[in-house]
């Protein structure tokens, strides 16, 4: 399963969770965990919370990054709770990706009235012919 698969999946769970929690109005590790939920009834593997080591000039830095998921090893999905959109959130996301060599995050903003509205794809050298919105 490549990551454009992977994320049509991720985007119809985090639909459902947002419809299945009542939408927003919640934390958002209740959202990340029952993303989580939702996705492993999807038999997909995902991480919760994976740390991922940060190295600065050479030296590896005492405090890793943490990813809210990883899904089958290949996207970052990073959950938000929030009314506002801020452009940093991406920005974040794109330095995970970067820092992890992957290619594909998802930004999740659970605080959306339709979730769908909250949903950014942020992508790290990926070929244009696969770019497909969510």
């Amino acid at each position: 399963m490549n990551e454009n698969e992977i994320s049509k999946i991720i985007v119809e769970a985090a639909i459902e969770v947002h419809r299945t929690l009542g939408g927003p109005g919640l934390l958002e590790s209740v959202y990340e965990h029952a993303l989580e939920m939702e996705l492993r009834q999807k038999d997909l593997a995902v991480v919760r919370q994976k740390e991922l080591p940060v190295i600065y000039k050479g030296v590896l830095l005492p405090i890793p990054l943490r990813l809210d998921l990883l899904v089958e090893k290949l996207v970052i999905i990073e959950c938000k709770a929030t009314l506002d959109h801020h452009p940093v959130f991406e920005s974040q996301l794109l330095t995970y990706l970067r820092i992890s060599g992957l290619r594909l995050g998802l930004l999740i903003n659970f605080g959306f009235p339709i979730v769908k509205r909250g949903i950014s794809r942020v992508v790290n050298g990926f070929p244009d012919d696969q770019r497909i919105n969510p």
